[in-house]
This record gives C-alpha cells, sequence and structure tokens, in this order.
C-alpha cells in the first residue's frame, strides 16, 4: 500500500505562535496559568497542557482577579478584553494576526456604515470575537440560503468579511450569491481565508483523486480540519472516502479494505508527531510504502505577543 504524506499540513504559523506563547507564559508566570478557551482546537494540544496546570476556562469570571490570562489564536471581543482589564488581569492576546486583520476590517467597516456579511459558522470563536467587534453591524451567514433571505436593500451598503478557517468552495458559493444579490458588495482588500487553509486544502483537492481513502489527522471541533475530510469527500469525479482522527488509535483495520493508496493530511491545529504514529502504523501493520507529495513550500512564522515579551524582560530582571 502507499502512503501519500501531503505537503503542507499540520501546524501553521498562527498555531506555532499560540502554542508557544502558553509555552513561554508556563515558564514566566507559572501555573496555574489561565487561558480563555482552548488555544487551539486539538485535544491533544489541549491535554497537554493540562497536564502541565493550564487551565482553560470558557467565561472571564472564572480566571482569578490580578492574574495571567492568555487568549486563544482564534481571537477575543473588545467585551472580553473589557472584562479582563476589569478583574485586574495580565493579557497576554495569542490572536491569530490572520483573525487580528478581520477583527479590522469589521471595525473599519463597521464605521463607514456598511452592513457587514460575516461568511462563517454562527458559535464557532473566531465568529464569536469577531461579531464583537461590531455587533451591530454584522450578519453572520452560513449558506447561499441564508444570503436569499436577507432582508437589505440593493441601495444599502454591504461589504463582506469570511472565517479563517472555512472551506474555500463553500465561501466561493456564498460570496457569488452575496455578489449577485448585491453586485456593488465591498470585499475585503485581501482574501480572509488564511493561506494555510488554502494550502491544505488544494493539497487534498489535488491529491486525493490519487488516492482510495483519505485520514485527516484533526480534532472533530477543529473547523479546518472538518473542512479538509469535507474536500477530499467531495474532489473529482466521484469523491474519495475519507476519516478525520485526532490519532493512530482511532483506526479501523476495515477501512483499508481494498485500499491500494491511502493520502494523509492533517489539519492547521494537529501536532505532527500525531501524523508520523499514523504513518508508522501504516508502514508496519499495511507494509506501507511512504511516498511525500508537496504542493506548495510554506515559510510564514509570526512573533510572540509584545506582552508576552514585556512579561519575559521584567521577570528577568
Amino acid at each position: 500500500m502507499k502512503v501519500l504524506l501531503a505537503n503542507p499540513r499540520g501546524f501553521c504559523a498562527g498555531v506555532e505562535m499560540a502554542i508557544q506563547t502558553v509555552e513561554q507564559a508556563v515558564r514566566i508566570v507559572g501555573t496555574p496559568l489561565y487561558v480563555y478557551h482552548e488555544i487551539v482546537h486539538n485535544r491533544h494540544v489541549v491535554e497537554r497542557f493540562v497536564e502541565q496546570g493550564v487551565v482553560f476556562v470558557d467565561h472571564i469570571d472564572d480566571v482569578p482577579e490580578n492574574s495571567a490570562v492568555v487568549f486563544s489564536a482564534h481571537g477575543v471581543s473588545p467585551q472580553v478584553r473589557q472584562d479582563a482589564t476589569a478583574r485586574g488581569c495580565t493579557m497576554i492576546d495569542a490572536t491569530c494576526p490572520l483573525v487580528t486583520k478581520v477583527h479590522m476590517e469589521a471595525l473599519r467597516y463597521a464605521k463607514q456604515g456598511y452592513n457587514i456579511l460575516l461568511i462563517g459558522h454562527a458559535g464557532h470563536d473566531e465568529v464569536v470575537g469577531t461579531v464583537g467587534e461590531a455587533p451591530g453591524a454584522i450578519t453572520i451567514v452560513e449558506s447561499p440560503e441564508d444570503v436569499a433571505a436577507l432582508t437589505f436593500g440593493e441601495d444599502d451598503g454591504i461589504a463582506y468579511l469570511t472565517q479563517t478557517t472555512l472551506s474555500v468552495d463553500d465561501a466561493d458559493r456564498i460570496i457569488a450569491a452575496i455578489r449577485q444579490r448585491y453586485p456593488h458588495v465591498k470585499k475585503p482588500p485581501t482574501e480572509d481565508i488564511c493561506y494555510a487553509t488554502t494550502n491544505r486544502q488544494r493539497a487534498v483537492r489535488e491529491l486525493s483523486p490519487r488516492a482510495d481513502l483519505v485520514l485527516v489527522v484533526g480534532s472533530q471541533n477543529s473547523s479546518n480540519s472538518v473542512r479538509l475530510t469535507e474536500i477530499a469527500q467531495n474532489a473529482g469525479t466521484r469523491g474519495t472516502p475519507a476519516r478525520l482522527v485526532d490519532d493512530a488509535t482511532e483506526i479501523d483495520p476495515a477501512w483499508f479494505n481494498g485500499a491500494k493508496t491511502v493520502l494523509v493530511t492533517a489539519g492547521a491545529s494537529a501536532p505532527e508527531h500525531l501524523v508520523q504514529q499514523i504513518v508508522r502504523k501504516l508502514v508496519d501493520d499495511f507494509a506501507g510504502e511512504v511516498e511525500h507529495a508537496t504542493i506548495v513550500e510554506e515559510d510564514m512564522s509570526f512573533n510572540l505577543p509584545v506582552s508576552l515579551r514585556v512579561l519575559a524582560q521584567s521577570s528577568a530582571k
């Protein structure tokens, strides 16, 4: 059996930055260290930090007063920042810069008087944070049907933004519906769906037709991992069976009956060691032969938060 290992896969620059932020904050601040929401949507990453003494909370009120709190890679609303300030918290912001970009666009369009259509999944941490920047100006749209149900007139100022981890295909369909209904809609200056999401989806789209089965390493609450699974199932003329797994223990040998080629990839929040565990299992149990398939090279990186660097300097004195 051939094991086709997709590249790029796994951690993106934003996830790398967020994880390094928590690692360094544990060393600087100590534990318990409080993190608002899961730092990234991956069970293994979260469990590892919990074992080190990190406490993940869904409400700022659960953070003791005058404690340090890390904001997750998905971003937070201004109200969360205000609540943390009122509690005397030291805020360490691990928001992905590409999410911050969407927040800034939302603020700018709201100040200019636009009605903003946010293409995304209601309830996702990133979408909740973005809506919080201008709650009176933002309407979430999840499908072309949502666009058809909008009550804005043709003369109303309309702009759209997108969640950074959406399926490019799904976003394009919704954007097409928006443009058809509101031809003068204002679009973002640059693409909102992040480079890592786009690149991983492109790799799966191009490689999955060569495979009999696709394994996507990632957690069920990871939006970009779920989208990779869906893209594999819909790629090409027939689609390819695809499974989303957290790790090698979730693999069912029955999936591989008749499979000559298996494509392995990972969502942007999935650690590489989990990918390698799965590859080793396929090599050991199915005599797999690994072939590396690079679709695009990535060299993006983000600096650690300024607040963390300030804390590091203060602790060194």
